[in-house]
Formats: C-alpha cells, structure tokens, sequence
C-alpha cells in the first residue's frame, strides 16, 4: 500500500517505513504528524474520491530538522561591471511515516 502526500506545494509517493526530504514543518524531533493524502493505492484499489480521502490518515513522525545543499546564484550584466553573488539553502523537515489507515 502506498500513498501520494501532498504538503509544502509538492506531492510526494510514500508507504509506511518511507524517510522522505519535505519543506520545513513545525515540530521537534520526535513530533507526530498528519499528511493530507491525495490518492491511494492498496493492490489493485485506488482510493482518489474526495470524500473518502477524508477518512484516509497518513501519519509520519519527525526525524530531524536539516538544510539542503547550497544553491549559488550568480546574476551579471555584460559591459556594466554587475555582479551580484547570493547562495541559499532549504530548510527541509525529514519525516518517516508509520502509518497509512483507510
């Protein structure tokens, strides 16, 4: 059995047991969460109707709070002497579902 998640924008495919790299959700090491399921497969039977989405539960578990790796943004302008230099990183939430109940 397994699950399509959706939260941060994104949607993800995830079964119990599953460590998935997520935007960052509030919560410690540790914390229980829900998912908000978008579809449901279960062998041959797929779960994609609204209303029985609704009684479907996806729990995970909050593993840690990290960062991606560094992005390196570099903007230039020819003949004007612009440079500008930035770098970012992600902060993402590692999350291990243990459960998906129907």
């Amino acid at each position: 059995m397994y699950a399509i998640v959706k939260t941060g924008g994104k949607q993800y495919k995830v079964a119990v047991g599953d460590v998935v790299e997520v935007e960052k959700l509030e919560g410690a090491p540790g914390t229980e969460l829900n998912l908000a399921a978008v579809l449901v497969v279960d062998g041959t039977d797929v779960t994609t109707d609204v209303d029985a989405l609704a009684k479907v539960s996806v729990t995970g578990k909050v593993v840690e709070q990290t960062k991606g790796p560094k992005i390196r943004i570099h903007k230039f302008k020819n003949k004007t002497g612009y440079h500008k230099r930035q770098g970012h990183r992600q902060k993402l939430t590692r999350v291990e579902v243990t459960g998906i109940t129907k």
